[in-house]
């Protein structure tokens, strides 16, 4: 049965659709040695190739979804090679008979904590779509006065380079008295930095920055700082669903 291309490769496990999308603009992608076009319909019989290099969309379509949560270390990229040679998220994650690891969003470098990986291509997308307004819950440890109307104003909102930004929720943690300060915060986007960029709007750095949650998937707890928990099938299917895909 045919199917858009980037819809199909992105459930192989090959990329997200956009950036599957962006491949076909370019020219890399060639369905039976033509070009291929933004969503012509193509189908597991059809022979496929990206910069020559044939994907093996038979095999890869059958590659359950799988997720890990992923507990990233500080000084960690999130990408497959690094120019600068720092380690990367990618470098000791299950091996794969087909398809590949795919980061939910990104964590910048000075970022630690949860980050999830998954074979799913649309599962990503889903995840990452601001409309689906998933939870991202980060642990943050800031240097400098902070006061109640100052949390008043990053959950009522603040304009940034971007446009208008807020925390949904605030929680204080303990000792609000010293110059270094733990709070919880929560964002429904995954906006470049936003977490930071919201406390620096108001003259106060972030000394520290750890996921703890993303939507339903807490940070996972007993493992070290590199290592990962794979999700469970009910969590799975639970995390797919809380973005509208059906269970497999």
């Amino acid at each position: 049965m045919a199917e858009r291309l980037q819809k199909m490769l992105a459930r192989a496990g090959y990329g997200s659709r956009r950036e599957i999308e962006r491949w076909i603009a370019a020219g890399r992608i060639r369905v039976n040695n033509q070009v291929a076009e933004p969503g012509q319909p193509a189908g597991l019989d059809d022979r496929i190739t990206l910069d020559g290099r044939p994907l093996s969309t038979a095999r890869a379509a059958s590659v359950p979804r799988r997720v890990l949560a992923y507990k990233k270390h500080v000084d960690q990229v999130v990408t497959r090679r690094d120019p600068q040679g720092r380690p990367t998220v990618f470098a000791r994650l299950p091996r794969l008979a087909a398809g590949r690891w795919l980061a939910v969003g990104r964590l910048d470098v000075n970022t630690s904590g949860l980050l999830l990986m998954t074979t799913d291509g649309e599962l990503k997308r889903r995840l990452e779509h601001p409309s689906h307004r998933l939870e991202r819950e980060y642990a943050v440890r800031v240097h400098g006065p902070v006061d109640e109307p100052m949390l008043d104003r990053l959950t009522e909102g603040v304009m940034l380079e971007d446009g208008l930004a807020r925390f949904d929720r605030i929680l204080e943690g303990e000792n609000p008295s010293r110059a270094n300060r733990w709070f919880r915060v929560t964002v429904t986007e995954g906006r470049n930095r936003v977490v930071r960029r919201l406390w620096a709007s108001q003259g106060v750095e972030v000394s520290r920055l750890m996921r703890v949650r993303f939507g339903p998937v807490p940070l996972p707890t007993g493992i070290k700082a590199g290592g990962w928990r794979e999700l469970a099938s009910k969590e799975v299917a639970a995390l797919a669903r809380a973005v509208g895909l059906s269970g497999r």
